[in-house]
């Protein structure tokens, strides 16, 4: 029996729609259930570590290259950010939509579609609309997301997987769980999944 992996991100970050757009298939390959896709707030992971990521750096350029360049061997869109991306458009509502959409089983399509929004549409999250969007992509009801979204269940168990997260080490995204050891970066998946293999 091996041990589930994590998947812990949130829709601010390429590294993580890189890494979205291709674990299911990695996991797949080993025959190996599939983690478990858990949102938590990027934006509250910092506060809480001090770290300062290197999207809010003024050079960041080696680092946009490095994601495209991986978007184009993977045969991905040109990645596209929103204006404003990564501070001033930074929102809860896509992290609280796909807590809605896990407990309805749908929070790896939603999240696959909102992924694509930002990533390769370039769409702001913080706008209702465009969250809604992806979840229409997979079947999920808007007036249902939206009342979702402020439900008091929805966000308590956001906090709780993100203080989950943080307890459990994990510094930054995308990361995957597997028992006590954590792979940090899209880079890291294929560690990830021989680590799953061998538990």
């Amino acid at each position: 029996m091996t041990e589930r992996a994590t998947f812990y991100y949130d829709f601010n970050s390429p590294y993580s729609y890189l890494a979205a757009e291709r674990i299911s298939g990695l996991f797949a390959e080993a025959e190996l259930e599939q983690p478990e896709w858990q949102p938590i707030s990027f934006g509250h992971l910092l506060k809480t570590s001090g770290r300062r990521p290197w999207s809010f750096e003024d050079d960041r350029g080696a680092d946009f290259a490095e994601i495209q360049r991986r978007a184009d061997e993977r045969g991905l869109p040109e990645v596209r950010y929103p204006d404003g991306w990564p501070i001033e458009n930074y929102s809860l509502n896509p992290i609280r939509a796909a807590t809605y959409a896990k407990e309805s089983g749908r929070v790896v399509s939603f999240s696959l579609a909102c992924f694509r929004q930002v990533f390769a549409a370039g769409r702001d999250m913080s706008e209702l609309d465009n969250v809604l969007i992806a979840a229409a992509a997979c079947e999920l009801h808007p007036n249902a997301v939206t009342k979702g979204m402020e439900t008091k269940s929805v966000k308590d168990k956001l906090r709780a997987a993100t203080d989950e997260a943080i307890e459990r080490g994990v510094e930054g995204i995308p990361t995957v769980a597997v028992g006590d050891e954590l792979f940090w970066g899209d880079d890291r998946l294929e560690e990830a999944v021989a680590a799953a293999s061998s538990t």
